[in-house]
């Protein structure tokens, strides 16, 4: 990625990361999607007091990316407080992976004023590999090839034809 791209989604984040509605955890997280079209989407957590109902800035980006009309992203920057960069959970791998095989993963912690104290960078691949996904949705099978082989799959059972009454 140019460093005026990751500048720009750096810029976008850390400007999310600022509309973030955190009143349980005031972790304020905000994150920025580039995509292969060019276009940056952000996206900052927002909370709820149900917690399995809070909303990452990471899967707030790819809502936005959606309903933006957007697709593919590229690059991804999720910006944290504090003097370490954070990673997507868990959660956010799996959405993000709906939309790439892999993508760039910038993390930064942001300090008070706003700056970049701290960067790591990764890839989607290397923070979720082996990635689940469900049926065709990004052109492959149904199943995902592991790196040791091919998946086996069983022979489908022949059912019994349902017997009728009086038979």
């Amino acid at each position: 990625m140019k460093k005026a791209d990751l500048d720009r989604l750096t810029a976008a984040a850390v400007v999310a990361r600022t509309r973030a509605y955190a009143p349980y955890s005031n972790y304020r997280v905000g994150a920025a999607l580039l995509t292969e079209a060019g276009q940056v989407h952000a996206g900052c957590n927002v909370e709820s007091s149900t917690f399995g109902a809070t909303l990452c800035a990471e899967r707030s980006a790819v809502a936005a990316m959606v309903g933006a009309g957007d697709r593919d992203p590229v690059a991804c920057v999720v910006a944290t407080g504090g003097s370490r960069p954070a990673s997507p959970c868990g959660i956010c791998r799996q959405v993000l992976s709906e939309f790439a095989d892999d993508l760039e993963v910038h993390m930064i912690a942001v300090g008070s004023r706003g700056e970049v104290v701290a960067h790591r960078q990764s890839t989607l691949a290397a923070l979720f590999p082996q990635a689940f996904r469900l049926g065709e949705a990004r052109g492959g099978g149904a199943e995902r090839v592991s790196s040791v082989g091919p998946a086996k799959r069983a022979a489908p059972k022949k059912r019994a034809a349902p017997k009728r009454r009086g038979q």
